[in-house]
């Protein structure tokens, strides 16, 4: 009986499943439409009581007519509507006045069959809680119709105004339930399918009214936007929160993000003036995230995390919208190139991000898109780190599923922005590395679980490049993207895994366990080709190693890679004159051939070796086994020094050979200076307590090595900023020179259509 059941419930799934949830869907449609009609028909009951004593009042001083044309006109519909509509109404055929009354509000198009001969833009017409164009007044002139005949009924007759105030005050409310209805009876349109249009289904009679609706408002009442009209719209959702002005922001706002493009798709309006499509811009970016933020708050704990009441009737109203105001800023951040205008429009995104937890496909693009700006090279240091906010933001309120989504494409875009790394994009990656660390902090068991693939998968890749005997197979390994990978686990490591930061959270860090592989993985990758070509990449595995080891405190044995390079054939061997620019180990993994064996790359690879040995030193510099630590390299220095210091077969370099004589002598100063200190105590070795704490309180700059260490980097920063200074105005002539070609290449063409980079962006940025 069992087995029966369960064929036939797959049987059902195969065959029927599909079927029975799109009825499932329309009947719920449905039955939402009966819904807001059973609560109109229950306020034209609430109405009854005193519409008579109204019509009377408001009929005084005006000439009787055979049918009262308010007759059936709830108070709702009534100041909806205006006094000028009942008249109009009035010169339709008499069938047709008759059916007023029963077509006021929603039209229901969950049944399309009732369609008689007169057209459905006829009705569309009478309709008074439809668009404004439907009556062929201005588009613009919705905003603030109701209110205003409100305030001419005040006026006019104030005792009646006072009345309906106090029986029945909901008629009154119409910056939130009637614009509501608006939005939900215009709105839920808003997000198009045009895939199940012409798909043929059970739900086409539905979908094809609603799509037929949309064609219909968007091609027959497209017009020109002007500057009063986004005004207008600015002021009601400034002052009023009205959902009707964002609803029609919304709709300019998609045009606006399309605009000069040839997509075949017809929108509401056209744009056609710079300072309007500036205007509105600002108007979409500023004042939509505000008014769903009114009318559906977002509620935060103080650990972060976000609440938004997704169940209730104006989430769910809002959502056609809050997807095409979502689509048009992915779709304008795919376009936009002027840094100001994409800085705007990113920032706009952050707010929203709590109403999109529950659309993961669509945050799932906009996160892609967000990263690839953050990753790009072309984008300014202020965009990137916008666009970074918007990641982290992200990654604070998402729950672990989509933290790990989140994680992985910024992983992602940080190895496709590594790519290319050049003296003008290294302050880039590194600022991508900086930011992108912070992230795995934010939940330590989500970001273990990414970072142990992630390092696994160089280990990988490390371990094929040495078991694959192929000639260029050490490619995978030796590449820029790499390089910055192992760079940028030193960075995570080092930030969350320091003393200071696990003191902070009163326990040992998750992420801890990663340094082992990390480290084995760069000191492999380090040693694969123990060539002079690599020794560049060699110092910047190096320096990714300190780092890690500076902030953890973990013991990472370097001196013997660094001793490789001086016993290479590179050092000890005299080298040839040359008149090249020194090499920049900064931006670059490998010497071109041209420098092998000249002077100026040993020079540069002397003082390379020279300062990472002395950085590693110094870490131990209060050390109770600093002497032990420093012993086999003063050994080795000795023995160095003294081969290339030989005249016939040493390298014939003086200032190599005597920058290491001056390290050597401090590193042996330093050495006496510890067993100084460590002859005077008087604990024993296995007492880890007392080695723990042998000079922890004293400064390692007034160490020997301490104090030549912090002048070297002194002397090493003066010397940086020089170059960079230099750089800068190299740049800065390079960008003067490129803006004068494009002066003079564009002086005689004139702007055709709309631009992003309009110049108003930059002046009005901060208000926004």
């Amino acid at each position: 009986m069992a087995k029966n059941s369960k064929k036939a419930t797959r049987k059902f799934e195969k065959n029927h499943l599909k079927d029975t949830l799109e009825k499932r869907k329309a009947g719920a449609k449905i039955k939402q439409r009966n819904q807001v009609k059973a609560k109109r028909q229950a306020r034209n009951a609430k109405d009854a009581e005193f519409e008579g004593k109204g019509g009377e009042e408001e009929s005084k001083g005006k000439t009787p007519v055979k049918e009262d044309p308010f007759g059936k006109m709830n108070v709702d519909d009534f100041f909806q509507g205006g006094f000028e509509i009942p008249e109009k109404l009035a010169k339709q055929s008499k069938s047709k006045s008759k059916a007023v009354p029963e077509k006021l509000g929603k039209r229901k198009r969950s049944e399309p069959e009732v369609e008689d001969d007169d057209s459905s833009e006829a009705s569309f017409e009478e309709a008074p809680v439809l668009s404004d164009s439907e009556d062929g007044s201005d588009p613009e002139d919705d905003i603030g119709m109701s209110k205003g005949a409100m305030d001419a009924l005040a006026s006019k007759d104030p005792e009646f105004y006072k009345y309906l105030k106090e029986s029945d005050p909901e008629a009154l409310d119409f910056d939130d339930n009637a614009d509501l209805a608006e939005v939900d009876d215009l709105s839920g349109s808003e997000d198009e399918q045009p895939k199940k249009k012409k798909k043929k289904s059970k739900k086409a009679p539905v979908e094809e009214v609603q799509d037929e609706e949309v064609s219909e408002e968007e091609a027959e009442d497209a017009s020109e936007l002007t500057k009063e009209m986004v005004a207008k719209w600015t002021k009601a959702m400034k002052d009023q929160h009205s959902l009707r002005a964002m609803r029609q922001v919304v709709l300019a706002f998609r045009a606006a993000a399309h605009v000069n493009e040839d997509d075949g798709k017809e929108y509401k309006y056209t744009i056609s003036n710079s300072q309007v499509y500036h205007e509105l811009l600002v108007t979409a970016l500023k004042y939509v995230p505000e008014v769903l933020n009114h009318h559906i708050p977002v509620k935060e704990t103080a650990a972060g995390k976000v609440r938004v009441s997704t169940d209730s009737k104006k989430f769910k109203t809002l959502t056609a919208l809050l997807k095409s105001y979502t689509s048009s800023v992915h779709h304008l951040l795919t376009a936009l190139s002027d840094a100001p205008t994409l800085k705007l429009t990113l920032a706009s995104v952050i707010p929203l991000l709590p109403y999109l937890l529950s659309f993961k496909k669509l945050l799932k693009n906009i996160v892609k898109t967000v990263v690839n700006i953050w990753s790009d090279s072309s984008s300014d240091e202020a965009t990137r780190i916008t666009a970074f906010l918007v990641v982290r933001r992200l990654a604070v309120i998402g729950d672990p599923g989509l933290r790990e989504a989140v994680l992985k494409t910024v992983y992602q875009g940080l190895i496709t922005g590594s790519r290319s790394t050049t003296v003008h994009t290294i302050q880039g990656i590194n600022l991508m590395k900086n930011s992108a660390a912070e992230l795995w902090g934010i939940d330590a068991g989500v970001g273990y679980a990414t970072g142990f693939t992630f390092i696994r998968q160089l280990a990988i890749h490390l371990r094929n490049s040495i078991t694959n005997n192929q000639q260029e197979s050490y490619k995978t390994v030796y590449n820029w993207q790499y390089v910055h990978s192992l760079d940028f686990w030193s960075c995570v490591l080092s930030e969350h895994c320091s003393p200071v930061k696990e003191a902070e959270n009163g326990k040992e860090s998750e992420l801890r366990p990663l340094i082992y592989p990390t480290v084995q993985v760069t000191l492999g990758a380090m040693r694969l080709i123990p060539t002079s070509t690599y020794f560049p990449l060699r110092f910047q595995l190096m320096r990714s190693l300190l780092r890690l080891s500076r902030a953890t405190g973990t013991y990472i044995p370097l001196a013997s890679a660094l001793l490789e390079v001086l016993n290479s054939n590179e050092m000890k061997k005299p080298a040839k004159p040359s008149t090249l620019k020194g090499l920049d180990f900064a931006s670059n993994y490998k010497a071109q051939k041209a420098y092998l064996r000249t002077r100026v790359y040993q020079d540069g690879v002397g003082e390379q070796v020279a300062e990472l040995l002395s950085e590693f030193f110094v870490l131990w510099s209060t050390s109770i086994a600093f002497p032990e630590l420093a012993l086999p390299v003063i050994v080795m220095l000795k023995r160095w020094l003294k081969d290339a210091g030989n005249k016939s077969s040493g390298n014939k370099n003086i200032k190599v050979n005597s920058i290491f004589i001056l390290l050597f002598q401090k590193i042996e100063a330093n050495a006496k200076f510890i067993e100084q200190h460590r002859a005077k105590v008087e604990f024993a070795p296995n007492n880890r307590a007392g080695v723990d704490n042998f000079l922890k309180d004293f400064e390692w700059e007034k160490t020997p090595l301490g104090a030549f260490i912090s002048g070297q980097r002194k002397q090493r920063e003066e010397k940086a900023k020089l170059l960079e200074e230099g750089r800068r105005e190299e740049d800065r002539k390079r960008k003067a020179d490129r803006e004068k070609e494009k002066a003079g290449a564009g002086s005689d063409e004139d702007m055709e259509g709309v631009d992003d980079s309009e110049a108003g962006f930059e002046t009005d940025e901060d208000d926004v």
